[in-house]
């Protein structure tokens, strides 16, 4: 097992509060949307995530580096405090909700894919392998682009003039 520095472990650890944030919220936007096509996508999507940050507590279990108990606590608070926000109504879920939740999905992504191609800048030793950071940043983009398409859509959507 190779040790993690601090600083390492510190930017493992607010990725992972990233990724648990990200996780709840496509789950519940999945939930909002349920049986809808939208609802599908939603519902692919949450699971790649949630595969994605099991890869992540995989690769700090065996570098030694302990998940943070409070940021990823205070994840999933800063995510339930965003359901607060107003989408234009003040109460249940309006049409501008899942464009603002897609564009928050595509923010994680995006960071989630600077991440793998950081640690591939000091891969080379189990388990920050080259190849599967490569294909972990591959997924990344793919989810980014499946996203930026869907959110292009809600928007047509959302605020097409009425």
């Amino acid at each position: 097992m190779t040790s993690a520095s601090k600083y390492l472990a510190t930017y493992l650890n607010d990725h992972l509060a990233g990724a648990t944030g990200g996780l709840a919220l496509a789950r519940r936007a999945a939930s909002e949307n349920d049986g809808s096509e939208l609802g599908d996508f939603l519902s692919a999507l949450a699971d790649e995530i949630e595969a994605d940050r099991a890869t992540l507590k995989d690769i700090m279990a065996a570098l030694g580096v302990r998940a943070d108990p409070v940021k990823v606590a205070a994840a999933r608070v800063f995510e339930r405090i965003g359901r607060l926000k107003p989408n234009a109504q003040l109460r249940g879920y309006s049409p501008l909700s899942p464009l603002v939740e897609l564009e928050v999905l595509r923010l994680g992504i995006h960071g989630k894919l600077a991440m793998w191609r950081a640690l591939g800048e000091v891969a080379g030793t189990p388990p920050l392998e080259p190849e599967r950071l490569a294909d972990l940043a591959a997924r990344a983009e793919s989810q980014a682009a499946d996203v930026e398409a869907r959110r292009l859509e809600v928007a047509r959507d959302a605020l097409a003039p009425r």
